[in-house]
């Protein structure tokens, strides 16, 4: 079974900066398409982010466009998100996400197959 875990989430004000990380148990993944969701109260999960398996492709969200950035390091089976100028309205639970098919920004949650156990944001204001 993958197991995907997340770190780096936190407190922050408006206009700081948190680095996400998303570590998976297996190497295979390094061969698979990794996206970022996230999931505010009361709301559904929604997509933040995607890169492809060769980092040669990413997709963003327009709400985190120029402010966020996904990268990857498949040597260290790792998946990054520099998160910039954060808002309120980006404090939520983020999550990890990995498939075997292309991550879009219009795939939906309820068709990705793997996740982590999600890392919690907040920003104030």
């Amino acid at each position: 079974q993958v197991q995907l875990v997340e770190s780096g989430g936190g407190l922050v004000q408006a206009g700081g900066s948190l680095r996400l990380s998303c570590a998976a148990s297996e190497r295979t993944f390094s061969n698979n398409p990794m996206a970022w969701f996230r999931q505010a109260p009361g709301k559904e999960r929604e997509f933040v982010a995607a890169i492809n398996w060769s980092a040669s492709s990413t997709y963003y969200a327009d709400s985190v466009k120029g402010r966020f950035t996904i990268s990857r390091d498949n040597a260290k089976n790792t998946m990054y998100l520099q998160m910039n100028s954060l808002r309120p309205e980006d404090t939520a639970v983020y999550y990890c996400a990995a498939r075997y098919r292309a991550i879009t920004p219009g795939t939906m949650a309820s068709d990705v197959r793997f996740w982590g156990q999600g890392t919690p944001v907040t920003v104030s204001s």
